[in-house]
């Protein structure tokens, strides 16, 4: 059976609680809500205002974790002050959830280049999550959506290193081969899948799509229009259309240079290494919504 992604062409923070409330996905206990925090300096991500009527009404924690390169984030001391000169703690409850040490190790028996992933230790609070993703270029993975956010995204500070280096912290972490790079994100979504035994849901934002990530302090404007908005229970699924949308935006200007960023990086192989770990299917019914 094909998995269900939802779609619609309105962006506002009204229509994501809208297109959230179609998943019917009934998250319980303690709900970890993941966000991109956003570098200092980067124009592109989405605010907490945007955010705040489907965190309020989901009733989470939002969570983030330490970035693993140089920057106002890669520090317990400066992300926390990032987050505060972002307005993220005048609207949510914040969790930082590698502020301190020491991380939680997630095992990854059939990953396919890692078999263990570094997370921030506070995940184990958490009963639920909600993965809120700003789908946009990345300089790295091509592509920026629900799988990098369930795996850079959920890695402590070390663990994003681990995941770069595709498990060797010893060598330049940024200079591993670019495909078991790729499949570790893979191995690594996979294994916060399983953590949280499908009690996950997703909803990725196709706005502000600049070909860099969020994390770039100084990043392109974007070069496509906006989308839309899409919610899935499946972050393959959800992934793949977000880039079938954009295949599909022929007459956008922007559209070859953003493509370019993603198959330059050959970002789709995330999306199969993902597919082939069994977390997800790339067949998927886009159901347009109003």
């Amino acid at each position: 059976m094909k998995s269900k992604v939802y779609f619609t062409s309105q962006i506002s923070p009204e229509a994501v609680l809208k297109m959230y409330k179609l998943l019917d996905a009934k998250l319980s206990g303690r709900v970890a809500i993941k966000v991109h925090s956003g570098e200092a300096g980067n124009q592109n991500f989405l605010r907490p205002p945007f955010w705040k009527p489907v965190v309020d009404y989901v009733g989470g924690t939002v969570v983030e974790c330490n970035t693993a390169y140089d920057g106002e984030r890669n520090t317990t001391e400066k992300h926390l002050k990032t987050i505060k000169n972002h307005g993220w703690n005048d609207f949510f409850d914040f969790d930082l959830m590698d502020a301190e040490g020491p991380d939680l190790v997630l095992d990854i028996p059939n990953g396919k280049v890692i078999k263990k992933n570094f997370v921030g230790k506070n995940l184990k609070n958490y009963d639920s999550m909600l993965v809120l993703s700003h789908f946009k270029g990345h300089p790295m993975g091509g592509y920026g959506g629900a799988l990098k956010q369930l795996s850079i995204g959920v890695a402590s500070s070390f663990g994003k290193a681990y995941i770069h280096g595709s498990g060797d912290t010893e060598h330049n972490i940024w200079a591993a081969p670019h495909d078991a790079f790729l499949e570790s994100m893979a191995d690594a979504a996979s294994s916060v899948i399983s953590f949280f035994d499908g009690r996950i849901a997703y909803v990725n934002v196709m706005a502000n799509m600049s070909v860099d990530c969020d994390c770039c302090d100084v990043a392109e404007d974007p070069c496509m229009r906006d989308i839309g908005i899409l919610v899935s229970l499946d972050p393959v699924a959800i992934d793949q259309a977000c880039v079938d949308l954009v295949y599909a935006a022929k007459d956008d200007p922007g559209q070859k240079h953003f493509l370019k960023r993603v198959e330059s990086r050959n970002g789709v192989h995330t999306i199969e290494a993902a597919a082939a770990l069994g977390i997800g299917s790339r067949e998927y019914e886009l159901i347009r919504v109003d």
